[in-house]
């Protein structure tokens, strides 16, 4: 059985249930701590967290996870306007038996913070703590990158540390062969990165180059069978900009 419960404390607000994909409407308004218990019969699903979120398609170890409406201090900031917000709110999930060549990154329902839904990504610094600044705006599917902030400006700020890494976990082993880069590109007010490093969880490691532009970059690899990978060593440009900026990282393959 798949299921979706929306709870407050131990409140039980709204609840479906049934075989394979579930379809929840809840008409209220969220309150700061809520949370929403999602379920499903397979480990793999495509889940949607709200209407004005894009679907997700994740990876449950335990096949549930629980999503924390982001409603406290900034944390709407790297939403589109409505989400979560007001009321009326449709949530979804329901199992994932496809397994084609993709972006394996990707997560809109990525969360800050402890999760059981993957993949994830997490950092060693975080611009000043700020939402629009944190690791897992680089996995939202967004592209937009001419611009910092709210949305769809979200990136991986580094605070102007030369020691930055963010850390992509996929949550099990997968397959991946290539990888994409989107620099933040808002001009003259970034600055960029013209060297990378990304280490794989296998004990591989690539170096490459990259430019101050806005748009993909390509980062061939080699396959490899991984469960995480992370980017470190940023080498910035000697622009007098300080603020370097992540906007999206992309990963090719499928999982094993």
């Amino acid at each position: 059985m798949s299921s979706i419960t929306i709870w407050r404390g131990e409140e039980q607000l709204a609840r479906r249930e049934a075989p394979g994909e579930v379809t929840l409407f809840y008409p209220g308004v969220y309150r700061d701590g809520d949370r929403i218990e999602f379920t499903c019969d397979s480990r793999r699903a495509v889940v949607q967290v709200d209407q004005a979120v894009q679907p997700a398609r994740v990876f449950l170890p335990g096949s549930s996870f629980t999503y924390r409406p982001p409603l406290t201090g900034d944390g709407l900031a790297v939403y589109a306007p409505g989400a979560f917000q007001g009321e009326g709110h449709v949530l979804a999930i329901r199992p994932d038996s496809s397994n084609e060549y993709r972006n394996l990154a990707e997560n809109p329902a990525d969360q800050r913070g402890s999760v059981t839904a993957y993949p994830h990504a997490t950092a060693n610094v975080e611009t000043r703590n700020e939402s629009v600044f944190a690791a897992r705006n680089v996995l939202d599917g967004v592209h937009v990158a001419d611009g910092h902030g709210q949305w769809p400006y979200g990136s991986w700020g580094i605070g102007a540390r030369t020691d930055a890494e963010i850390t992509l976990d996929f949550g099990r082993e997968v397959m991946v062969d290539a990888m994409e880069l989107y620099l933040r590109a808002d001009f003259p007010h970034d600055a960029y990165w013209i060297e990378a490093t990304v280490v794989l969880s296998d004990g591989a490691s690539y170096t490459f180059p990259l430019q101050g532009v806005d748009g993909p970059q390509r980062i061939p690899l080699d396959a490899h069978h991984v469960r995480w990978m992370k980017l470190t060593r940023l080498i910035k440009c000697d622009n007098p900009s300080a603020f370097p900026a992540l906007r999206q990282w992309v990963v090719y393959g499928k999982d094993c």
